[in-house]
């Protein structure tokens, strides 16, 4: 059989699987020639490797780390609101509390001094009453303490004996005594009463709350001791005629 007709048949009768390894087989040849084919003073390290990029550093752990400092930052700013949030409210609740007890405090005062003031109007209400119901004897003791009673009111100087002492030396204790002889009864103004005084000096010296009779009694003594105590002091320092 002619060269050329087995280089045909040996062809068609290629298989997939040689086409392939043949393929492989020429790769190589091309890889040697071109080792062959470095200058001779070049140097002959190569490498068959394409080049890499350079490897990036990445680390699991360093990610985690950066993660956790970031969220303990947010943690420690949340507790520092969270801190400066309760003092304000500690603060606040200190001063309602302290305000609360200033209140508390001024009311008590306040309550305490109504009381005072409440108990000072009783007691007076209950001396004023005492010394409305106070009676006295319808006799010289009795005439004599009640007008004491009147003057030290007014603020009229005397005692019970200066006063008894004049009454016995110009009346007797008579409440209805008259003086009929002396230049004021020429005058027409005679003494009249306890401490005998004439009508135009009891008018002009008559205390209030008293009778406008001259011969009353309390009203006749407290106007003569009025009288008495702007002349001379006091009706005690009187011994005669006066």
């Amino acid at each position: 059989m002619p060269k050329n007709i087995f280089s045909r048949v040996q062809s068609r009768s290629l298989t997939r699987h040689h086409k392939i390894a043949m393929a492989g087989v020429a790769t190589l040849g091309a890889a040697a020639i071109g080792f062959s084919a470095v200058p001779s003073g070049a140097s002959t390290k190569t490498t068959t490797e394409a080049a890499q990029p350079a490897a990036v550093a990445y680390s699991t752990q360093q990610i985690k780390d950066v993660k956790a400092s970031v969220t303990d930052q947010m943690a420690g700013a949340s507790l520092k609101a969270e801190q400066i949030a309760a003092k304000k409210k500690a603060d606040a609740a200190a001063a309602a509390k302290k305000k609360a007890a200033a209140e508390a405090a001024k009311k008590k005062a306040e309550a305490v001094r109504e009381a005072k003031e409440a108990a000072s109007r009783a007691a007076k209400r209950a001396e004023a009453k005492k010394a409305a119901k106070k009676t006295y004897p319808n006799n010289l003791d009795g005439w004599i303490r009640e007008s004491l009673d009147v003057m030290k009111k007014h603020g009229i100087p005397g005692s019970y004996d200066g006063i008894k002492r004049n009454i016995i030396r110009e009346s007797s204790g008579n409440p209805k005594a008259i003086n009929n002889w002396d230049i004021n009864a020429i005058n027409g103004i005679p003494s009249k009463g306890l401490l005998q005084v004439i009508p135009p000096t009891f008018k002009h010296w008559h205390v209030p709350g008293t009778s406008w009779d001259i011969y009353d009694p309390v009203a006749n003594i407290t106007a003569a001791c009025n009288y008495a105590a702007d002349k001379y002091g006091s009706m005690d320092n009187v011994d005669s005629a006066y």
